[in-house]
């Protein structure tokens, strides 16, 4: 039988609506999603008729962000599945695995372990060009014991694939491995030549002010703090960092709550430290800066 125009045009529209409307509503859920409105973008995501590899890798994220890992890791998988050559549905697949594996008991956090860094190698390999799967990468191996496939030597290794690809965010590693063999002089340098190399990126700026703080440098400390405002005053990173910074050395208590002040007004993102931190620190600011160090 041969169905006239007007009667398959809305059966075709009602097979490709699933389709047509599904971008849209992953669009809203990645704006509550950059806006930490983890609940609000899960509510979309689980009204999609058709799930696809970056809605589902969404879907994840905001599941690792309410803690749910076990969930997050059943999405990421899917995600990464489905769409086997993005870095990225690795790179959060390996934090959410690190997640639950700090979080469980000793024999399964080793078995979680392991996936964590076989996803976040799985990432890398990927894409070395993606810093923040290099970043956690690194941070593994200098965290977790040789049997689980950590080590100073891959640490060092993998920091030199950044030489060449961002000569800053190879400094910053290099200070990092630094810090955990505690040659703090080493680490100092490092920090002192990123900023160098990149003196207006703030995070790099506030990196080495929080740093100097820790080995008691604190009227270097608080200049750079100063040269990073002069940048941006509004910047998170500064905002949060050098409140931080602040509390835990009990001075400029006043500064540090006002700072805090203004990161709470701030639009954050998955990338910021949450307000719960911040009104954590603030309470501590208030209290004298004596408890959480």
């Amino acid at each position: 039988m041969r169905l006239s125009l007007a009667t398959a045009l809305p059966t075709m529209f009602a097979l490709l609506a699933p389709v047509a409307f599904a971008q849209p509503a992953v669009d809203d859920a990645r704006r509550l999603y950059n806006r930490t409105d983890y609940r609000g973008a899960l509510s979309l995501l689980q009204k999609l008729h058709v799930q696809s590899g970056s809605s589902l890798e969404l879907s994840g994220r905001c599941r690792f962000f309410i803690g749910d890992y076990k969930a997050a890791i059943d999405d990421l998988e899917k995600a990464a599945h489905a769409e086997p050559g993005l870095s990225d549905h690795w790179l959060w697949l390996g934090r959410a695995w690190g997640r639950r594996a700090e979080t469980s008991v000793f024999f399964l956090a080793v078995k979680y372990a392991s996936e964590t860094r076989r996803n976040l190698e799985q990432a890398v390999k990927l894409d070395p060009a993606n810093i923040e799967a290099v970043n956690d990468l690194i941070s593994f191996y200098l965290d977790a014991p040789g049997f689980l496939g950590g080590g100073l030597d891959r640490a060092a290794a993998l920091a030199s694939t950044m030489r060449k690809l961002d000569p800053v965010e190879y400094q910053y590693a290099l200070s990092q491995i630094s810090i955990h063999e505690k040659n703090f002089d080493a680490a100092e340098g490092q920090l002192r030549k990123a900023v160098e190399l990149a003196p207006r990126r703030v995070n790099r700026l506030v990196d080495l002010a929080r740093f100097l703080a820790g080995r008691g440098k604190l009227r270097e400390s608080d200049a750079l703090f100063d040269q990073a405002a002069a940048i941006d005053p509004n910047d998170k990173r500064l905002l949060f960092g050098r409140a931080e910074t602040f509390i835990k050395g009990k001075r400029n208590l006043g500064v540090a709550r006002q700072s805090l002040e203004a990161y709470l007004l701030s639009t954050l993102t998955p990338d910021d430290p949450s307000r719960e931190e911040a009104r954590k620190l603030i309470q501590r600011a208030s209290s004298g800066g004596g408890s959480g160090d």
